[in-house]
């Protein structure tokens, strides 16, 4: 769609009910980059009236990754395909930040079209819907490979054990522990093979309080991290019980934390919120419970954006790359959401959950 052209007073066209009739937030710039206009959806969007809004150059919504700069300078004024800007966070000064996929594309007087397309978090894409089918059935032939010289390897290291201890009396000594590394990394590698490939299937779900299910992870990560890190507890006391696992709710959680801690974080908040008329996927549900892990450590690879929840995907050398897409799939197990937003120093990821889920409690 394009834009109206400026009017002779610099003011936003702000009477064009083909533009104000539309929810899709859209903004406009002269050739020099500069606003000229918006729509209402876009100022309500942005939290800012569209008089503000004028002259204050495009470029300067961004909200610090400089990624609309380089795309408005990358888009040639021939060019006939918008570009896409995905995960972008734009922002009016010092106000609140959004989050949108961003459309960008050039008009016809050589100005720029903004198209968002606002979002409150960036949601973990399925796992199991991402990864091909080819590919799935080569890891489970893969899973089954490994399996066999796995068992093997955790025998011979058994029987070492036994002999070492037969010969020296003493299972302690240097043999004895290289023995004992090698034991216990095979157990390691069985387990991560076990986990992605073979899940345990869900138990009954059964009432639980999510702030006890935090403590333990707290406890983990007190005992992971040390000093090194500042937890924070941001409780809502008022939440209501919820049906669920609290072991695979760790689980998903600490997996949560513990990257926010490899991650570099000094500080982790762990907050907790109820939400109400909440769209999970498809259903809407009266009430849900909003888990946020919040960490100021380096954030989301930008690289790794689009394949975060995939398995075997991580950004560190000695990552195994489940610990997100495990969390993901107790989300789904618990008929929730895992969602996440990121910049260096400021990431948070999301845990949404339905709290009002009786007719599953004791089933």
């Amino acid at each position: 769609m394009s834009a109206p052209a400026p009017t002779g007073s610099n003011r936003p066209d702000l009477d064009r009910p083909d533009l104000d009739g539309l929810t899709t937030p859209l903004a406009w710039s002269d050739e020099e980059g500069a606003i000229v206009g918006c729509n209402a959806a876009f100022s309500r969007w942005l939290g800012v009236s569209a008089r503000r809004l004028v002259a204050w150059p495009l470029a300067g919504l961004d909200g610090g990754d400089g990624h609309l700069a380089h795309a408005m300078r990358r888009l040639d004024a021939a060019a006939d395909a918008p570009l896409r800007l995905r995960r972008s966070r734009l922002r009016f000064a010092d106000g609140d930040e959004c989050f949108a996929d961003v459309w960008l594309s050039r008009r016809e007087d050589g100005g720029w079209l903004l198209e968002a397309h606002p979002v409150d978090e960036f949601p973990g894409d399925d796992p199991a819907l991402l990864l091909p089918s080819a590919l799935s059935a080569s890891l489970k032939g893969l899973a089954h490979e490994l399996r066999n010289p796995l068992a093997g390897l955790k025998g011979a290291a058994q029987l070492l054990a036994r002999r070492i201890d037969a010969d020296t009396g003493n299972s302690s000594g240097d043999a004895g522990e290289l023995v004992a590394l090698v034991g216990s990394e095979v157990e390691r590698l069985t387990a991560l093979v076990d986990q992605l490939l073979t899940p345990a299937p869900p138990r009954p779900h059964a009432p639980l309080n999510i702030h006890a299910v935090l403590e333990r992870v707290l406890r983990l990560a007190e005992s992971d991290a040390g000093w090194a890190v500042r937890l924070v507890r941001d409780y809502d006391p008022s939440l209501p019980e919820l049906g669920g696992d609290p072991d695979r709710l760790v689980q998903a959680v600490w997996n949560l934390v513990r990257n926010a801690i490899e991650a570099g974080a000094a500080n982790i908040t762990l907050r907790t919120r109820a939400e109400h008329a909440v769209r999970i996927g498809d259903a809407v549900h009266p009430i849900a419970m909003r888990l946020e892990i919040v960490d100021d450590g380096r954030g989301v690879p930008e690289e790794l954006a689009e394949q975060l929840f995939l398995p075997l995907v991580s950004g560190r050398a000695e990552g195994s790359g489940l610990g997100l897409a495990l969390a993901q799939q107790v989300a789904r197990e618990h008929r929730g959401s895992l969602a996440y937003r990121s910049r260096p120093g400021h990431t948070v990821f999301t845990l949404l959950l339905p709290l009002q889920i009786e007719e599953e409690v004791g089933a």
